[in-house]
């Protein structure tokens, strides 16, 4: 008797552990599940940002494309810097010049 008193404390001590072992497996899913849907969330969100970044790539080369071909009507429009700065002085000097014959004129 003492045998199969000893065997039954044996298999209830058993069967918790196994009672315990199995609420922390169910416990090991539900967060391993929780992780698979973050991974997920992550995985879609950089997924999102990659397309945003390859957006923005294509808009940035081609507002570079935009800015050269404008710097390069400019050159052609006033030559380099020093041209421009040239036509203005030039313009200023005419415009000088009118107003001094106005004043002469109203005079």
């Amino acid at each position: 008797m003492k045998n199969y008193e000893e065997k039954e404390k044996k298999l209830d001590i058993v069967l918790k552990r196994l009672s315990t072992m199995s609420n922390k497996v169910t416990k090991m899913n539900n967060s391993m599940n929780s992780l698979n849907s973050e991974k997920n969330q992550l995985l879609r969100e950089k997924e999102e940002s990659e397309r945003n970044f390859k957006k923005l790539s294509q808009k940035h080369e081609e507002l570079k494309l935009v800015l050269e071909n404008i710097s390069k009507n400019v050159k052609n429009k006033f030559g380099s810097k020093t041209g421009f700065t040239q036509k203005v002085d030039e313009l200023n000097q005419e415009t000088e010049t009118l107003i001094d014959e106005i004043e002469k004129w109203q005079t």
